[in-house]
């Protein structure tokens, strides 16, 4: 008490001196002034207003009788107005300048605040004992009043502790995404946490103030902590007809080539239920951009849709109709009819498939099936297992090497007329090339048991296709030294190569 009690006479001396005061207070500005990032130098404007009323109660106190009650309050006046501004400038500078470059961030709301009202307490306390008046025999005697504020502040002061106890205990900070009340649609960004409340920025950019007694109570949902990496779910209903396998295979190689999906950990499928019409799937999918979750789901969405129409699984509707077999319409019929045609024309532009009889073009037309494509997604995976030759039949797509070292490089592009794949299909040999989708694209697809039907009818075409597979390899292949001893072994390797064809497929 009695050091108190010495520091605040020195602060009553210093500011009743005037000029001592003032010149203490104008230092400290100025230093401010020049310190501060210009963005916060508007801090400075209440300590330097402050600063000018005080002098302006000194110079309104000079015509005054020293003994007259005006004189004695226009002191106690601009006492409180000298010492609130020395405690502001005061603050400024250990509390946003030291400590904030010391601890490399600003502090947060809640303790600046309650930093700031301890000076403003301080200052009160000194000018009442400079007035005559003392602190602790005024709250003695105001027994009943002090009961009376602790009532009517009690919520008050249950948030100020529960904003202290989040200080402390940090369950989120100012950055994280967080959800307080079970609606998914009250998501938000933490952007302020002060005294009194807790400040959340949802995706609808509507600030929720949720009261930090509130929160001290509910539980809090961190999508941010321990990392920023979050789990997303969609579900998605397939139909009996298809095996969950099957189903399993093609959400994940829909989920996998998503942007802002990660790669680890891996997404998975759960087969959930079983409901009337549909099994019930859930895909599990990890994402480090929370504030892009909805634009993710979405495109995970679209990426699914592209994968069943590729492999033909239809989305079951929840419907109880009962269905008589019947013919095939007319215009179903013809829409076949043209879909086929299209596949026909495709096949044709292809050097070895353009070499078949008739009948057997248009058979094969028949077996080939049409896959759609996005933008973006991988066709075909570079070292990956397949027994399918693609055409182009619109749209545009990469054709993308690895390279030691983990590098790739694009090697070409193709577009409708084109083809790929036919090194696997004829061979069964891994994938040479990671080709995707550089724009949403058609593409005709010919599996192995389709041109084995081909090749056991027509021998001959595997020679026509050894051709073409030997000059595609060269194209992909980098070697230097490769290159430039092939010219004299061309003939060899196009020897091997049909016979492991004809091995292939037994022909």
């Amino acid at each position: 008490m009695r050091g108190a009690a010495t520091i605040s006479d020195v602060l009553v001396r210093i500011a009743s001196s005037g000029a001592i005061g003032i010149g203490i207070a104008a230092a400290l500005l100025l230093a401010l002034r020049l310190l501060m990032p210009i963005a916060q130098r508007g801090k400075l404007r209440l300590p330097v207003a402050l600063l000018g009323l005080h002098v302006a109660a000194l110079l309104a106190r000079l015509p005054l009788d020293p003994a007259s009650s005006l004189y004695v309050a226009l002191s106690v006046v601009a006492l409180f107005l000298l010492l609130t501004a020395l405690g502001r400038a005061a603050f400024l500078l250990v509390v946003d300048l030291i400590l904030g470059v010391r601890l490399g961030r600003p502090l947060s709301r809640i303790i600046h605040d309650i930093i700031q009202g301890l000076v403003y307490a301080g200052v009160a306390l000194i000018t009442l004992r400079a007035a005559g008046v003392e602190p602790g025999s005024l709250l003695t005697t105001s027994a009943l009043l002090t009961a009376v504020i602790g009532l009517s502040l009690q919520e008050t002061l249950g948030n100020l502790f529960a904003g202290l106890a989040i200080q402390a205990q940090r369950p989120f900070e100012v950055g994280d995404w967080i959800q307080i009340d079970p609606d998914p649609r009250l998501i938000g960004q933490v952007i302020e946490i002060n005294w009194r409340a807790t400040t959340v920025l949802t995706n609808d950019q509507i600030e929720l103030t949720v009261p930090n007694g509130t929160l001290a109570k509910s539980t809090i949902r961190n999508f941010t902590k321990p990392t920023a990496i979050a789990r997303r779910m969609i579900e998605v209903r397939g139909p009996y007809e298809v095996s969950p396998r099957l189903v399993e295979q093609a959400l994940l190689g829909a989920v996998a080539s998503a942007p802002g999906v990660l790669l680890a950990p891996p997404p998975f499928v759960l087969a959930a239920r079983f409901d009337e019409s549909s099994i019930g799937y859930q895909v599990n999918f990890f994402i480090e951009e929370f504030a892009r979750r909805d634009r993710i789901d979405s495109e995970v969405r679209q990426r699914i849709w592209y994968a069943f129409h590729r492999e033909g699984i239809a989305v079951p509707f929840p419907t109880r109709i009962v269905r008589m077999a019947e013919a095939p319409s007319e215009s179903q019929a013809r829409s076949e009819a043209d879909e086929r045609q299209r596949r026909l024309q495709s096949l044709r532009v292809v050097d070895f498939i353009a070499a078949l009889p008739p009948p057997l073009l248009d058979r094969l037309a028949t077996l080939s099936k049409t896959c759609s494509y996005m933008t973006g997604e991988v066709v075909i995976r570079q070292g990956a297992a397949g027994h399918e030759l693609f055409i182009v039949q619109s749209g545009e797509v990469s054709v993308v090497v690895g390279r030691e070292g983990g590098s790739t490089a694009e090697v070409a592009r193709l577009g409708p007329g084109k083809f790929f794949g036919e090194m696997s299909l004829m061979t069964g040999e891994p994938r040479s090339a990671t080709i995707q989708a550089v724009s949403d694209c058609e593409l005709v697809k010919v599996d192995k048991e389709a041109f084995h039907e081909i090749l056991a009818a027509a021998p001959g075409i595997a020679e026509k296709i050894t051709e073409v597979l030997v000059a595609r390899q060269s194209a992909l292949d980098e070697n230097v030294s490769v290159r430039r001893a092939r010219a004299g072994a061309e003939e060899a390797k196009a020897t091997a190569l049909l016979e492991k064809i004809r091995q292939f497929f037994s022909v």
